[in-house]
C-alpha cells in the first residue's frame, strides 16, 4: 500500500504553546488514521520535527503489521523538509537530537520514504490538527 501523511507543528510565539498534527491518506484518499499532541513551550521548529517523530513512530509500528511499498510525506516547513532530505545542515542544538532519532527511524524502513514540501492550503488538516492541540493546551494551562 502507498501512503500520504501530512504533518504540521506550530507555536504560539516562538517558544510558545506547541502542538503537532498529522494525517495518514490511504491510496483512495480516505483517511486511516490522525494524531495530534500539545507539546508544552517549544519553538515552532520543533513542534514541526515532534510532528514528523509521532508520525514515523506511528508508520514503523502500521508497517510491522501491513504492507507498505512506498510513503510520501507532505510539510508545509521547507526547512524540515530540505534538512530530512540532507539539503541542509541541522545546526539548532535543540533539534539534532530529534533530527537523530528521525533519521534512525527512517533508515529502519525497507519502503521509499519521501519528503515534500507544501504550501499551508494544501496541508489543512493538519494544521486544524496543531491547532486543536494547541487549543486543548493553552486551555488546560490556564484553568
Amino acid at each position: 500500500m502507498h501512503l500520504s501523511i501530512h504533518t504540521d507543528g506550530g507555536s504560539r510565539g516562538n517558544p510558545g504553546h506547541a502542538g503537532f498534527g498529522f494525517v495518514v491518506y490511504c491510496p483512495k484518499g480516505d483517511i486511516l488514521h490522525q494524531g495530534s499532541q500539545y507539546i508544552g513551550i517549544k519553538t515552532n521548529n520543533e513542534a514541526e520535527y515532534a510532528g514528523l517523530l509521532s508520525a514515523l513512530t506511528w508508520l514503523q509500528d502500521y508497517s510491522q503489521s501491513n504492507s507498505v511499498f512506498s510513503v510520501d510525506f507532505f510539510m508545509d516547513s521547507e526547512l524540515i523538509v530540505r534538512q530530512v532530505q540532507g539539503a541542509y545542515k541541522v545546526k539548532a542544538t535543540n533539534l539534532i537530537p530529534i533530527f537523530n532519532q528521525i533519521k534512525s527511524l527512517l533508515s529502519n524502513f525497507s519502503f521509499p520514504v519521501r519528503f515534500t514540501h507544501v504550501l499551508r492550503d494544501k496541508n489543512k488538516i493538519a494544521d486544524q490538527l496543531a491547532n486543536l492541540a494547541m487549543d486543548h493546551g493553552q486551555k488546560n494551562q490556564i484553568n
